[in-house]
């Protein structure tokens, strides 16, 4: 019996779905006047001011525990909010990873002063953090951490370097994965988590600006940053165990669905109005097909989440095939705008498309490259 076995098929509850029409009322009204190609940046959109408006609504933390300013509900209530975050291109990019694993990392692993320093903020909207993971000369091995954190009279000092790490430049911490003992050569062994103030002497952020012309991801530098003692989240040398946990958050949410998911919407209503034709109809058939099922293993593992199991191979399993998804639509729509008259597209889908078509390649390198997610899928089959 295979890992996958276990995942079976769930509905999200009534209560849980019961969240859309206020959720979809509040972002018609404070979307309206936002063009779809800026929309189509979502998650990696930075807005505070919106992260306030969400923490206001009680829409951040919602799984939160509510002694730490949390909403106390199930992980499918947040799920509800993701996919209508996501589906009307909320700008969501500041609080986002705050919201789906910093707070729940916290919380589960960290100290009670950790708990009560941290996640309120996070619930508010107003505390952002990024995950340092990747390092530069690794690719996606993620063992082979050289950044070190080496413990001194005062706590930690810290020294080296990450990269591709989302919105670092807009973050107040990181939540960094470092190695405390051990050398690179003892992989998994002698990793932790420590949480670093991206404001402390020593750190420097550096975005890197994509074809696109934008610059969420970035490169962080730590030249003898000094860490107080609880910067540890967790046990020393846990590290791992840790972050492999984290990253179940990371993989199965919809957003390993639904990054091109405006410039599918805002395509399928040109179609309906005025591009109809039997190839657009066609293809639109077979992307609904190709995201409903994923779709439903997405809110499966979300199932399994809520049991406090780490599906790592099942979420391995929509990230990749969900990665798949997001990267067709672009290159699709792309082939079936350009086989029309010139002149005939409007000008707004085509700047949604361009802006899309240019950020896709990242789609499969952020949560892990699908070479690293097919070794694991094909582990946890049992075919290697």
């Amino acid at each position: 019996m295979s890992a996958l076995d276990s995942l079976t098929l769930t509905e999200i509850p009534p209560e849980d779905e019961a969240l859309r029409a206020p959720v979809r009322a509040f972002l018609a009204e404070a979307l309206k006047d936002v063009p779809a190609h800026v929309r189509a940046k979502s998650w990696s959109g930075y807005d505070p001011a919106f992260s306030r408006k969400l923490g206001a609504q009680g829409w951040l933390g919602i799984t939160l525990p509510p002694a730490y300013g949390g909403g106390g509900r199930s992980a499918f209530a947040r799920y509800v909010l993701v996919e209508e975050f996501l589906n009307w291109g909320a700008p969501v990019g500041s609080h986002w990873i705050a919201d789906r694993q910093s707070a729940p990392l916290i919380l589960r692993y960290g100290t009670e002063a950790q708990k009560q320093r941290y996640v309120p903020p996070i619930c508010r909207g107003e505390s952002y953090f990024c995950i340092g993971m990747s390092e530069p000369g690794a690719g996606s091995d993620l063992a082979s951490v050289r950044t070190r954190a080496t413990p001194n009279g005062t706590g930690w000092l810290l020294n080296g370097q990450k990269i591709w790490t989302t919105n670092a430049h807009h973050c107040s911490h990181m939540i960094a994965l470092v190695r405390t003992s051990g050398a690179p050569e003892d992989r998994q062994k002698g990793l932790s988590q420590l949480i670093v103030d991206l404001k402390a002497p020593g750190v420097r952020v550096r975005p890197i600006t994509d074809q696109s012309g934008d610059a969420h991801f970035c490169e962080v530098f730590f030249d003898n940053v000094q860490l107080d003692p609880d910067a540890l989240v967790g046990a020393e040398g846990k590290g791992w165990e840790q972050v492999n946990a984290e990253l179940a958050f990371e993989r199965s949410g919809p957003e390993r669905l639904f990054s091109s998911i405006v410039l599918f919407d805002q395509w399928a209503t040109w179609v309906r109005q005025d591009g109809r034709t039997p190839a657009a109809e066609r293809l639109a058939g077979r992307i609904v097909c190709a995201l409903a099922p994923l779709r439903a293993m997405s809110v499966a593992v979300t199932e399994r989440l809520t049991r406090g199991e780490s599906p790592l191979v099942e979420a391995a399993l929509v990230k990749d095939l969900g990665t798949g998804v997001e990267q067709l639509i672009p290159a699709a729509i792309a082939d079936d705008l350009f086989s029309r008259p010139e002149g005939s597209v409007p000008l707004g889908l085509l700047q949604t498309l361009d802006y899309v078509t240019q950020v896709a390649p990242s789609f499969s390198l952020r949560g892990g490259t699908r070479e690293i997610l097919r070794g694991m899928i094909a582990r946890g089959l049992g075919l290697r």
